[in-house]
């Protein structure tokens, strides 16, 4: 069992836990959704993704957010995940990345959608 996230109380007024599959989505949530710089002792993790929510949609921007995913899915949780695809829309003001992966532990295969808005 690994503690969940966003941290919480469950009803045994103890710290929530989940299930190691759910835990790798939560870390795969906190990685997309950091800012690099973010923390203060790991200054380089993060993703950037949520910048695109604001900029113009264009062609080489959808590219390099992709390779910048990709970098830091590979770099932080490349020991943790097989990467098998990422695919990244931006639709006004929200944002959704869908990620496809492998679970190095049990060889499961698993698909996520992660999503943010502005507002």
């Amino acid at each position: 069992m690994q503690i969940a996230f966003p941290l919480r109380i469950d009803q045994n007024r103890r710290t929530a836990t989940t299930d190691d599959a759910t835990h790798v989505r939560d870390m795969i949530e906190q990685l997309l959704f950091t800012a690099p710089g973010e923390r203060v002792m790991r200054p380089t993790f993060g993703s950037g993704v949520m910048q695109l929510v604001f900029a113009p949609n264009s062609p080489e921007l959808a590219a390099t957010t992709h390779f910048l995913v990709e970098g830091a899915l590979q770099q932080w949780l490349g020991n943790v995940i097989e990467l098998r695809g990422v695919i990244i829309t931006a639709d006004d003001a929200t944002l959704r990345v869908e990620i496809s992966y492998v679970l190095r532990a049990t060889q499961e295969s698993r698909t996520d959608t992660f999503q943010r808005s502005a507002v």
